[in-house]
């Protein structure tokens, strides 16, 4: 595991007595937007928690920023943002107020933490709204001013539990250009999400789990150029295909055209070798990408992710 990972995992599993919640998971996230995706109940918010240090692995290991949550929760924690997903905002006081408050148990004094709290809610599109009360707040406004205090103390990682849960799509968007400029100010960031054309809009990698196991981790980019080849020949379209399965990739045949994988950049080259050995003339081919929902619902080892 390399140190210039954000975390590390190790061996971990984490229990709540008889019902696992995660299974012997070993990943690393690097620097960057990251997606945590899967359904409700995957795992992703026992992850997050865990994360935190607010609770402790039922076996394996954790490192989160070099420090382990577990015998060092302070230490990651004073480095840490967190937006939880339910509702947990005081309605009797203003967004100013709120945030200037979090950013004092931060340890930020109080002059440079009401400072700090307007600047922050302007970044997030609430200077106008700062002295009204949280109590008066729509769903969109108070998912901001959950964004503000966890940024007010500028930490090194922030992790999202459904940022954009409960918005309709104006607000849907709106958090998601949010998150982008984060990425901008060089902010880490965890996202966890069940919507995956969210995670596709914001994030360069992604962590798929699914009841409690990991799926695959990669890069984004990774995953979309692992999508389907078109390929159109002159002849003996029958052939390269049976060239090509017995290589081990999936292949549809229609007419002269053919539908290779889905696959890495090794694809191509092996359609080129192939379409080559049975002399058939290549006319054209084009990669289609994959959807991290149609990664989702392949299974990890036709994938290799």
């Amino acid at each position: 595991m390399g140190p210039d990972n954000i975390v590390e995992i190790g061996g971990l599993t984490h229990a709540y007595g008889e019902v696992v919640a995660l299974r012997d998971l070993t990943l690393q996230i690097p620097p960057g937007i990251t997606g945590l995706v899967g359904a409700n109940g995957a795992g992703k918010t026992t992850m997050l928690r865990l994360t935190l240090g607010l609770l402790h692995p039922t076996t394996g290991a954790m490192t989160v920023m070099g420090h382990d949550p577990q015998t060092e929760p302070l230490d990651v924690r004073a480095r840490l943002g967190y937006m939880p997903e339910g509702s947990c905002l005081p309605k009797d006081q203003t967004a100013a107020d709120f945030v200037a408050y979090t950013a004092q148990l931060a340890g930020i004094p109080p002059r440079e933490a009401r400072r700090r709290s307007s600047e922050t809610l302007y970044l997030v599109g609430l200077e106008e709204e700062r002295f009204r009360f949280l109590g008066d707040f729509s769903t969109g406004m108070q998912q901001r001013v959950k964004l503000a205090q966890a940024i007010v103390h500028d930490p090194d990682l922030l992790l999202l539990d459904e940022p954009a849960s409960g918005l309709d799509p104006a607000g849907r968007n709106q958090m998601l250009q949010l998150i982008r400029r984060l990425g901008e100010f060089d902010i880490n960031v965890i996202v966890s999400s069940h919507v995956l054309t969210d995670i596709e809009e914001t994030c360069t990698w992604v962590v798929m789990l699914d009841a409690g196991d990991l799926l695959r981790s990669g890069p984004i980019q990774g995953f979309e150029q692992r999508g389907t080849v078109q390929v159109e020949v002159v002849m003996e379209a029958a052939q390269v295909a049976e060239r090509l399965t017995r290589r081990g990739f999936q292949v549809t045949v229609d007419g002269p055209r053919l539908v290779v994988g889905p696959g890495d950049q090794a694809l191509e080259q092996a359609i080129l070798e192939e379409t080559a050995a049975a002399d058939a003339g290549l006319v054209r081919m084009i990669r289609a990408s994959a959807s991290l929902e149609d990664l989702f619902l392949q299974p990890a080892e036709e994938t290799g992710l």
